[in-house]
């Protein structure tokens, strides 16, 4: 072989070996993202599951005015229901945390089902170590002592930011709406008694920078 038709198949060698690399990196840049996996739980959760019923969590994102361009943090995200809610109601972008991995794949899942993945992100963490900032609503379906155990971290949340909770209050923070509510054909009713009723519900509502609750202790 010639030297000319050895230097003929070393650029083409060359050639067909840039291609690739272009088309390697033009494959990255359009594959869609990979979802976080579930990791192995780091300790037992706080809470045992109890999902939220639709109407309650309809009502939830009603009572925490969401507009657009609003952040939502789910703190305790159980299968996702709150997060994707909101993502395909509102069309915000929404952040679901569970530090259980049997809660944070059926959440991945319920993303992947309901087509929102280019709005909510799923990730396993343990919400005491969360930096709440980037959130301006922050929904809650935990004990009321781990509610106040919170209470550093979503005092540090931008003014305006609004939190609501299902059925738990927040000891020595004044909320500025209990609703309390039943449920009828699939949506929120609102209770006229400020007792509890059997199948009923309460929501709770706080907006940054609280007022202190005189009355607690």
């Amino acid at each position: 072989m010639t030297a000319l038709g050895t230097n003929r198949h070393w650029l083409a060698a060359l050639a067909a070996a840039l291609m690739l690399t272009a088309l390697k990196a033009a494959a990255a840049e359009t594959a869609p993202p990979v979802a976080e996996k579930a990791q192995p739980a780091t300790r037992e959760p706080d809470v045992i599951f109890v999902p939220t019923p639709q109407p309650v969590v309809d009502k939830m994102l009603e009572l925490a005015e969401i507009k657009k361009g609003d952040v939502i943090y789910d703190l305790g995200c159980g299968d996702g229901r709150i997060v994707v809610t909101a993502a395909k109601k509102y069309g915000v972008k929404a952040f679901g945390f569970d530090i259980n991995p049997v809660r944070v794949k059926e959440s991945l899942e319920n993303v992947k089902k309901n087509k929102v993945e280019n709005l909510v992100t799923i990730k396993q963490a343990d919400i005491f170590t969360l930096d709440l900032t980037p959130a301006n609503v922050v929904t809650l379906y935990l004990l009321p002592e781990l509610n106040v155990k919170l209470m550093p971290q979503l005092a540090k949340l931008k003014k305006g930011s609004r939190i609501v909770s299902h059925d738990f209050d927040m000891r020595g923070a004044k909320p500025v709406k209990i609703y309390r509510m039943t449920e009828k054909d699939g949506k929120a009713v609102e209770s006229e008694s400020d007792q509890y009723e059997w199948g009923g519900h309460t929501v709770y509502k706080w907006v940054v920078p609280w007022e202190k609750d005189s009355s607690s202790p």
